[in-house]
This record gives structure tokens, C-alpha cells and sequence, in this order.
């Protein structure tokens, strides 16, 4: 019975959720906005320590929530090991600040369009044209925030003063952005591709 009910009760608290702390992400740059994305090196304000702790606690929990799914999915997990690997050594060695609110905000910018989808299919309307607009929504939103501002707050955080593990953490979360922008086109072109041709009994390659 948790299996069955695990996906509509973790896309009702995890849709609020993730608008929330992309809020509250929002609001800790407040003091930052119109500053160009450039490397501080060190921790930069309070607000900003404190959204960094909340998404560090976040992926600690997720990551356990993840573990209970019937089949992990082991893009998620390095996704979540790599995300707090990359906060605590962060916070270890007081720099990165910047960094990491950044690549909070653009991660979590297409959270609530992502949880929406699922939350609408538990609901009873999967293959409607409302999923399919929350699916382009979130394709759309997940591609320029991963696919360009990733990139360039990784170059950021590449060519700056950082320790090594900085860089490869930042190295890595962009690469599994590259994996998930690849999986999440393929699912685009299968969906429009089904909605084209409804009554149509064919089989539609993804590859």
C-alpha cells in the first residue's frame, strides 16, 4: 500500500516544497541582484548560509526518500551525492557562496513544474493537453536554466581560486544536468510525436 500511495503523497509535499525553497533561495540573493554571476571565494552573506544549510538538509532527506523507491534510480543518487559533496565541502572550507546559491536557484527553478507532472498523473490526467503543457513548461525552464546558466556557472566555478573537489563537484552536477537534458528531449519528442498521431496504433522510436 506505501508503493502504491508513495508517488501522489511525495508530488503533494514535494511540489509546495520545492517552490518554497526556491523562494527562499530567491529571497537570499535579494542583495546580490543585478551583480553579475562572478566568484567571490568567500561566503557572502547570512541568508546565503542559511538557504545553503536548508538544501543541504533537503538532499540528506531526499536522498533516504530516494532509497525507498522500488527501483533507485542511480542518476538521482549521484545527483543528490554530488549536491552534498559539493554544499558541505562549501561550507568546510567558507567559500563558494556565491556558487551555490546560484546553482540552487537554477536547479530549483523547474522543481514545481517538474512535481506538478507527476502530481497530475496520480490525479487521473496523464496524456492531457494540461500535462502536456506542464511537461513543455518544464522541459523549456529545465533547459535554460541547466543547460545556460549551468554551463556558465560552471566555467565560474572551473577558472576560480577553488579546491579541487569544488571543481569537480560543479564538473559533476553539470554533467548529470547534460544527462537529464538529454533524457527529458527524448521525452518531449516522444510525447509530442503521440500527440500528433492519436489515433494512430504505431510505435514511436525514441532513439
Amino acid at each position: 500500500m506505501y508503493f502504491e500511495t508513495a508517488p501522489l503523497i511525495s508530488a503533494t509535499v514535494l511540489s509546495p516544497s520545492s517552490t518554497l525553497r526556491w523562494l527562499l533561495v530567491s529571497l537570499s540573493i535579494r542583495g546580490a541582484l543585478g551583480m553579475p554571476c562572478v566568484s567571490f571565494g568567500i561566503q557572502v552573506f547570512c541568508s546565503a548560509d542559511e538557504s545553503v544549510g536548508r538544501d543541504l538538509s533537503y538532499l540528506i532527506y531526499d536522498l533516504i526518500c530516494c532509497l525507498f523507491d522500488k527501483i533507485p534510480r542511480m542518476d538521482n543518487s549521484v545527483h543528490h551525492i554530488v549536491g552534498i559533496v559539493g554544499i558541505t565541502a562549501g561550507l568546510a572550507y567558507g567559500m563558494c557562496g556565491s556558487e551555490m546559491v546560484a546553482a540552487m536557484w537554477l536547479t530549483e527553478i523547474s522543481s514545481p513544474f517538474l512535481h506538478m507532472r507527476e502530481l497530475l498523473k496520480e490525479l487521473g490526467y496523464r496524456d492531457t493537453n494540461l500535462t502536456l503543457a506542464f511537461d513543455i513548461l518544464f522541459a523549456a525552464i529545465f533547459s535554460l536554466a541547466r543547460m545556460v546558466g549551468g554551463p556558465y556557472l560552471t566555467y565560474v566555478t572551473l577558472t576560480a581560486d577553488y579546491p579541487l573537489l569544488i571543481k569537480a563537484m560543479a564538473l559533476g552536477l553539470q554533467l548529470v544536468s547534460a544527462f537529464w537534458f538529454y533524457k527529458i528531449l527524448r521525452m518531449v519528442r516522444y510525447k509530442v510525436a503521440k500527440r500528433m498521431a492519436p489515433n494512430k496504433s504505431i510505435k514511436i522510436s525514441v532513439h
